[in-house]
């Protein structure tokens, strides 16, 4: 019996089997199983205890979490309690700053023992200090003991509460409001919000354009030198080109509306070999005595190459070969001397005042010389002075920042009762159409409408509207 109970406790413990001693005896040798049998009883109640410690601090875990919300439930609630009272006007100055117990609302007695703490709210209280918090299943906060870890975790979440939840419950009592007063609310802050800050009318366009629905045109900013660096000729150039034409008997200028014309760019568009050879081609087609235009026709059967070559060289005279190579904006002066003293050209007595002062932009200058060399004679009928103030309502004119230029007669031919095609007022626009890209309009205002920045509107029957 006793060899067949250590033979059952050595499989059940997975122990190895005993061999026979060598003295041949037969028996086991218990020693082993008596130990692992004194191990199992041990080891069953080490388990019990940790598991009964494990539950012990589940249950007080548990107990320690149910109190601390409460705790917070209660401050909040009597946090948002002190924020509506706030609001509402319900609290005084008189009231105590002091005082900060729990008053109960009514008799335990006849509420069935229910005590409902209500704080004592002190003027200007923000939920910066906060009552101690009542419970209906507790006694009075006088007489309930609290331990010492629980008293500290509690000050902590009382002091949060204070910083978020309460001070935001006292900063918006809208929520607490009824429906009626939050739709009254939400009334007048939109009455008030129209009032200091009304909708903003729509962005006007630009000037000038009123009913124009061919371009969009951006004007009053900054311009650049219409000639920058790189466009300059060079002195070294430009003194060949002066003295190669004078040579030849044939004008500078034509000379480099044609070249320009060939797409020839640059600082330099060509050597002293090609500035002779371009003199002698136009010294053989006699432009001294024939048209210029029919001349460049016969030069390169080309229309275009024509009308291109023709304007560029009217420009290149009308501002001169030094504004070419110092640029336009640094003979701005002289540009505009020489508009008041060019004897083709009429600009009203307000209108000199305007180009004496340098109000006028230096690109307004360069193209009324342009027409005056292109028609022999230009009326500039506006400028800056007796022009009105905006173009539409809310629109401030181009005129105004010396962008612009009205053109009222050309050659001799008013502008009035003559916008017919091929008229003088057509073979104006397309002349202005032709200047170089830094010249270039952005408003070419008249009856007629040749595309790009060209297009009509009805009040321009009696002049020409040139705005940059």
């Amino acid at each position: 019996m006793p060899l067949r109970n250590s033979l059952i406790s050595r499989l059940v413990h997975g122990r190895a089997w005993n061999e026979w001693d060598e003295k041949g005896d037969g028996e086991y040798r218990d020693e082993p199983v008596v130990a692992a049998e004194n191990a199992k009883p041990r080891s069953r109640r080490r388990r019990l205890a940790v598991a009964l410690a494990f539950g012990a601090l589940f249950v007080a875990g548990a107990a320690f979490s149910a109190a601390a919300g409460d705790q917070v439930r209660s401050t909040l609630e009597d946090s948002a309690a002190s924020g509506q009272a706030l609001t509402d006007g319900t609290t005084t100055a008189e009231t105590s700053p002091a005082s900060t117990d729990p008053v109960p609302a009514a008799d335990p007695a006849a509420d069935g023992g229910s005590l409902v703490p209500t704080p004592a709210a002190a003027p200007g209280d923000s939920g910066d200090s906060l009552p101690a918090p009542g419970d209906a299943a507790a006694p009075p906060p006088a007489t309930a003991p609290v331990t010492a870890p629980a008293a500290a975790v509690a000050t902590a979440v009382q002091e949060a509460a204070t910083q978020s939840g309460s001070a935001s419950l006292a900063r918006k009592p809208v929520r607490s409001k009824s429906g009626s007063q939050r739709q009254f609310a939400r009334t007048m802050r939109s009455e008030a919000r129209q009032h200091h800050f009304p909708k903003r009318a729509p962005r006007a366009p630009a000037p000038e354009l009123d009913g124009a629905k061919s371009a969009v045109v951006w004007l009053n900013r900054a311009l650049p030198d219409p000639t920058p660096p790189a466009l300059r000729l060079t002195p070294r150039f430009a003194k060949h080109l002066k003295v190669v034409a004078r040579v030849n008997h044939v004008s500078w200028a034509l000379m480099l509306g044609v070249l320009r014309a060939e797409g020839r760019n640059g600082a330099a568009p060509a050597n002293v070999a090609g500035l002779r050879l371009v003199a002698a081609r136009l010294s053989q087609l006699g432009v001294q005595n024939a048209s210029p235009w029919a001349a460049m026709f016969s030069l390169s059967s080309n229309a275009s190459f024509a009308d291109q070559a023709i304007a560029l060289s009217h420009y290149y005279r009308a501002v001169g070969l030094q504004a070419l190579v110092n640029g336009l904006v640094a003979a701005k002066k002289e540009l505009g001397q020489k508009v008041l003293d060019d004897p083709r050209v009429s600009v009203y007595a307000g209108g000199r005042g305007d180009i004496e002062s340098g109000r006028v932009n230096v690109r307004v200058l360069a193209v009324i010389e342009y027409l005056a060399d292109s028609f022999g004679q230009v009326t500039v009928s506006c400028l800056i002075s007796g022009h009105k103030l905006y173009a539409r309502p809310g629109v401030i004119s181009a005129h105004i920042y010396g962008l612009a230029a009205d053109i009222s007669e050309l050659g001799g031919t008013p502008i009035t009762g003559h916008q017919q095609p091929g008229g003088i007022t057509e073979r104006a626009v397309r002349d202005v159409l032709l200047l170089p890209p830094g010249l270039m309009p952005k408003q070419v205002i008249s009856l007629i409408g040749l595309g790009g920045p060209s297009f009509p509107l009805a009040n321009h029957y009696d002049h020409i509207h040139i705005g940059y």
